[in-house]
């Protein structure tokens, strides 16, 4: 999590919304191994609305191991994902979700819905939230608050 929040503060310095995501394989034994993948938030350098940290990362960890099915990954991400992020995530099939804020306004894990663990999907990820949440939402405000000033 904290390379996620170094990606984060990379994405702040661009001008882009300050999101950072990685995502690492498991070993047999469950402990953290290889970064598959990693990303910071990129819609306006890449003049792509797709381009959060989460999709970039996916796509990298995809091509990395050689599968779209990312099965033993663990994705750790500064912000809740959105419902696109969330949704993507599913369909990667990855087995755990690491975040740190809670996304109030677009949240699609928990804040508005609950897409990574829903009974109504054919895949459900392991949600652990609040992972330097503090830090996540620090920097997210002040962002925000510069933008508005």
């Amino acid at each position: 999590m904290r390379r996620a929040m170094d990606l984060a503060r990379e994405a702040e310095s661009a001008g882009e919304v300050p999101v950072g995501c990685v995502i690492v394989a498991r070993d047999a034994d469950g402990e953290a191994g290889t970064i598959l993948g990693e990303a910071r938030n990129s819609p306006i350098e890449l003049l792509d609305p797709t381009a959060h940290a989460e999709m970039l990362a996916l796509r990298q960890a995809a091509l990395t191991s050689g599968n779209y099915r990312l099965q033993d990954a663990t994705l750790y991400c500064t912000l809740e994902p959105c419902p696109m992020c969330a949704g993507a995530i599913v369909a990667a099939r990855v087995k755990k979700l690491v975040f740190g804020a809670r996304d109030l306004r677009f949240g699609g894990v928990r804040s508005k819905f609950q897409i990574a663990d829903s009974p109504l999907l054919n895949h459900r990820v392991e949600v652990v939230e609040g992972v330097l949440g503090a830090e996540a939402t620090a920097l997210l405000q002040g962002f925000f608050a510069t933008r508005r000033a």
